[in-house]
């Protein structure tokens, strides 16, 4: 979940790996630090906090040198302190490495090096990898093969990149955290993800696990844990430098939330034709020999997989979506050749989607991933990767990525009942593949005319939030509680609006608003679960078309256009990210780096 950088090249590379640090700093914001090479040691610069910090830590005495590595921190060994932040330093100060992930053999590590005389200044798991690899130098010919025998002793997750004392080049190894080479003419890069040097290159070498890499002011050696030699694919990335940027916005959140027409443009765009959907990597015949399919997800996207499974069970095909984490304990039911697992991450980097994507494989399943990243180690580890377009997205809390994750899953799950035996499209699908071509210009109209702040002003001194609905709005619901909370800090929870009755509503008091989704199915029922809250004094918020009859009974509204109930929930949802964004804001909270979160969970 943290960020790293690294730069080798000629001029100057702290500029660039303090601009990577700030591209990188939706991964983490505990701490930040930088290391570079300047002919006379390792200058090391570090602070907790944010990378501001560290920039006005570095005014005045900005260290010189061409090869550097950066990180920015999302603590799991360790509080955010000053001692915690890397980069962590050898004993005698001749390494400088950063770390991603979880060292899980580092206590052994640290005995073993502490009894040999080493000396410990921090509480990380990361601290041991430079101890380790000065200790491999001390009788070491060659430095890479020293790298090598450290990464081969550690146990667990991890991205690290490394400085030597006067040797100006960077030692880098992956195993399940990501780590991607950028090459541009004159200088190369390392980093955890693609926007960390887009302003500079778009030809990437996406690392594998194992890959160990040595990059040089003139060139790059790559091998495998053994030292042999091996080649990788250079591949261009097809995002603007832009996209990855606030432009006029307050907030990487407000610009998601604003850019999703485009990005519901990019997700449809040649996917239909006529009454059929046509998905690039599915042709017709591929889920013939499917029986049943597992969603697997974590957050957000575990809530795109919930949207999923209804419209699966609607096509009569037997589905469930699981949280990926527990899914290795969930004892799912026989795994077979037979079993599609459908693994959605938007990273395509989320650890506990992986694990389960991995055991899906191992248990011999068929495997697809929908993510939004071209090269990552989802997409290249599932049998097919399907894409959802939507472009990088930099909030924390994932705004446009829903939308298209949905909408793919959508016309996966419509692809799916052409194949399937026993299975069927909707009977409306001509109706339906229809309007989801307006849900752009839906979703713009929503933005245009939004109530969402007065309706946060309204209820902004609310003890708790309820956000319900029924059927695909069930799953709406629970992401509007997710949003709401992850910005807000204020209590927020969803449910399927049925149940409300069950428990939830003895936590109902005129200070609950109900947010209450309604899509055209199923609304009579939704409508009477939102009059029982009513009743005990919860003011009610509709969020449904102009003409519906729930909005004269609620007290207040959230105007959606009309159109299919399949896209309905996708329109509410974007009058839900609305309401948490402006609540956030009155409350003062920083919506782009809410607290205790990271964007990418990269351990489990």
């Amino acid at each position: 979940m943290c960020g790293i950088i690294a730069r080798v090249g000629d001029g100057d590379a702290i500029r660039k790996l303090v601009s990577g640090l700030e591209n990188l700093e939706y991964r983490g914001y505990d701490s930040a630090g930088v290391a570079v090479q300047n002919g006379s040691g390792i200058s090391v610069y570090k602070r907790s906090g944010q990378v501001s910090e560290l920039k006005d830590a570095l005014v005045g005495s900005v260290p010189n040198g061409k090869v550097g590595i950066g990180h920015t921190r999302w603590s799991t060994h360790g509080p955010p302190t000053d001692e915690n932040a890397h980069p962590h330093t050898s004993q005698t100060d001749e390494v400088a490495v950063v770390h991603n992930g979880i060292i899980e053999n580092y206590a052994e590590l640290k005995a073993t090096l502490s009894d040999a005389g080493h000396e410990f200044t921090s509480d990380t798991d990361t601290e041991v990898i430079p101890h380790l690899f000065e200790y491999y130098l001390e009788d070491a010919d060659d430095i890479a093969e020293a790298f090598r025998k450290t990464v081969r002793d550690l146990e667990g997750s991890y991205a690290v990149a490394a400085l030597v004392d006067d040797v100006h080049a960077i030692y880098a190894a992956r195993q399940g955290s990501p780590l991607i080479l950028g090459l541009d003419d004159d200088e190369y890069y390392l980093a955890s993800d693609v926007p960390a040097f887009l302003d500079h290159t778009d030809d990437v070498v996406y690392l594998e696990d194992g890959d160990v890499v040595v990059v040089e002011p003139n060139g790059v050696t790559l091998t495998d844990l053994a030292g042999a030699r091996i080649d990788r694919d250079v591949e261009r990335v097809d995002w603007d430098p832009e996209e990855a940027g606030k432009g006029e916005y307050d907030h990487y959140m407000l610009k998601e939330i604003h850019t999703q027409p485009n990005a519901l443009s990019n997700t449809i765009e040649g996917r239909i034709q006529g009454d059929e959907v046509h998905l690039e990597s599915f042709p017709e015949g591929t889920f013939d020999d499917v029986e049943d399919v597992h969603l697997v997800a974590c957050g957000t996207s575990y809530h795109a997989a919930m949207y999923c499974q209804q419209q699966l069970a609607d096509a009569g095909i037997r589905a469930q979506a699981y949280r990926a984490s527990e899914y290795v304990d969930a004892n799912p039911g026989p795994v077979s050749g037979e079993t599609l697992v459908v693994a959605v991450t938007q990273s395509g980097e989320t650890a506990d989607t992986l694990g389960a994507l991995r055991q899906a494989k191992e248990a011999g399943a068929q495997v697809v991933t929908v993510t939004n990243v071209v090269g990552s180690t989802a997409a290249r580890t599932a049998d097919e990767a399907l894409f959802i377009r939507a472009g990088p997205e930099i909030g924390v809390a994932a705004t446009k990525t829903f939308s298209s994750q949905a909408v793919t899953l959508s016309l996966l799950a419509i692809r799916l009942a052409e194949d399937v035996p026993g299975a069927s499209p909707p009977d409306d699908v001509a109706t339906l593949l229809d309007d989801v071509y307006d849900l752009p210009e839906h979703v713009d109209n929503v933005l245009k005319t939004s109530d969402a702040r007065a309706i946060a002003e309204s209820y902004i001194d609310s003890q708790s939030y309820f956000f319900i609905g029924r059927g695909l709005n069930n799953a709406v619901a629970k992401e509007g509680a997710l949003k709401f909370k992850e910005i807000t800090y204020e209590h927020a929870e969803g449910f399927a609006s049925g149940e409300l009755k069950h428990g939830p509503l003895a936590l109902v008091t005129p200070d609950t608003p109900v947010f209450t989704l309604f899509d055209g199915a199923g609304d009579g029922k939704t409508l009477k679960n939102a009059e029982e809250a009513q009743a005990r004094g919860a003011p009610i918020v509709a969020v449904a078309s102009e003409d519906h009859s729930g909005v004269d009974v609620a007290d207040d509204h959230l105007a959606i256009p009309d159109t299919h109930p399949v896209w309905a929930g996708l329109l509410a949802n974007v009058q839900l990210q609305l309401v948490s964004y402006h609540a956030a804001q009155l409350l003062g909270r920083p919506i782009d780096k809410p607290r205790n979160l990271a964007k990418s969970v990269t351990v489990e």
